[in-house]
């Protein structure tokens, strides 16, 4: 089991970074919540791992701090139905704490306005991890909370990442909607205005 990798951030894009260790560049696929918090590319960094074996490949997971890991663990290995690329969703289009507080509440409805979930995985969540979210650290104290502007962009550059967009591209697309419209817009509109960018 690889624990961490520690080296160079080489390339850094929303959903995957490629980290050079010893030489290797090792890619990992990683949330927007791990996004956020990366340092400049060419700069030393230390990202906590999860690697997933199938068949086909090794695939590495990978987020800035243990919260984010825990959550990610939390909902792959005690939530049927939802894998590693769901789990990565979730990550992205949510914090830590607002995922706990709706697991609390058993509020479906906001668990299913993320991507790639629907009803029945959001109920899902909630009966799963009522009970195992009181107790594991995943809202600790260093998990940044995003202001409510970078929220809205986050969730835009995921709906347009789901329509087929390149995450490069998508949070180009959103940036510049966001430059046009004010960061102050609804997620729905600055899509719309995102889209006409990217086609």
């Amino acid at each position: 089991m690889i624990g961490y990798l520690r080296g160079t951030l080489a390339e850094a894009l929303p959903t995957q970074v490629v980290v050079e260790v010893g030489g290797v560049g090792y890619e990992v696929f990683i949330p927007l919540s791990s996004f956020d918090k990366l340092p400049v590319p060419g700069s030393d960094v230390k990202l906590l791992t999860h690697l997933s074996i199938r068949d086909d490949a090794h695939v590495l997971y990978g987020f800035m701090t243990d919260g984010e890991r825990n959550l990610f663990r939390l909902l792959i290995r005690h939530v049927s139905g939802i894998g590693p690329k769901i789990a990565l969703n979730v990550l992205s289009g949510t914090t830590a704490a607002s995922l706990r507080s709706a697991v609390a509440e058993g509020d479906v409805k906001a668990l299913s306005t993320i991507s790639g979930v629907g009803k029945k995985t959001a109920e899902r969540i909630v009966v799963e991890l009522k009970d195992k979210l009181g107790d594991e650290p995943v809202a600790s104290g260093a998990v940044k909370e995003r202001t409510a502007d970078e929220q809205k962009q986050a969730d835009a550059e995921a709906a347009l990442i789901a329509l087929g967009s390149k995450p490069k591209e998508a949070q180009e697309a959103i940036r510049a909607a966001a430059a046009m419209l004010g960061p102050d817009k609804p997620v729905d509109e600055l899509v719309r205005a995102a889209l006409k960018k990217v086609k």
